[in-house]
């Protein structure tokens, strides 16, 4: 889904975050997830995480229900017994942060995701943390832009790493995202996709919003 001549879109569900706070509260998952694909979303990804985030896993049962393309799971995962719930669920993926994880626990994730059916995105933020993703067999790389431990975005932090990830591997930008000009500059540095979470949750229109992003043409990276 994430293979594609343009930048592939996973528009992301998102009430509220540690950085925002309130973002859309009032967020119906099977009209949202809906919208984000009549605009041409490649993926929707779903936060289950409730304390910080409002999110759910009914969300996610009811954004499965509502579209037929591929939905990551976003929490932070460090059991196995976590994998095989999204599974359960109808998860496509799962997100993996590798700053959660000794490098045996993300390998040891990312196989057993594999094993289940479920794709393995790791989330990197340093090149040490790339190194460790990197040695796992996990399709989805994503540098967050963002600094778990100050909230702050740094797009540089994306620009650097997304060209070491091999073209083996789908190579997807995250944080720091909300239009276009964002989603372009991402392409020139070897994206292959963007993950948008609160800029498309805090849309009056979804559809427009993610129409707005879609069309990019994707640069190319080292194999």
């Amino acid at each position: 889904a994430l293979r594609r001549p343009d930048v592939a879109i996973v528009a992301e569900l998102k009430r509220r975050s540690p950085s925002r706070g309130a973002i859309n509260l009032d967020l119906a998952p099977r009209d949202q997830a809906a919208a984000y694909h009549a605009g041409g979303a490649a993926a929707i990804s779903v936060l289950t995480e409730g304390r910080h985030f409002g999110g759910s896993t009914d969300d996610l049962v009811a954004v499965r229900s509502a579209v037929p393309i591929p939905v990551l799971k976003k929490d932070f995962h460090i059991d196995p017994i976590q994998l095989v719930e999204a599974r359960a669920l109808g998860a496509s993926a799962v997100l993996l942060i590798a700053r959660a994880l000794e490098r045996g626990a993300l390998s040891a994730l990312a196989r057993e995701a594999g094993a289940l059916g479920l794709e393995a995105l790791i989330e990197v933020r340093s090149d040490a943390e790339l190194d460790r993703a990197l040695s796992t067999t996990a399709p989805l790389i994503g540098v967050n832009s963002r600094d778990l431990e100050t909230l702050a975005v740094e797009l540089a932090v994306t620009e650097r790493l997304l060209p070491l990830i091999p073209a083996t591997r789908v190579a997807i930008a995250e944080s720091g995202i909300s239009g276009r000009d964002e989603v372009e500059r991402a392409a020139r540095h070897g994206a292959d996709a963007v993950l948008v979470g609160s800029a498309l949750s805090a849309a009056s229109d979804a559809t427009r919003a993610v129409q707005a992003l879609i069309g990019v043409r994707r640069g190319s990276r080292a194999a």
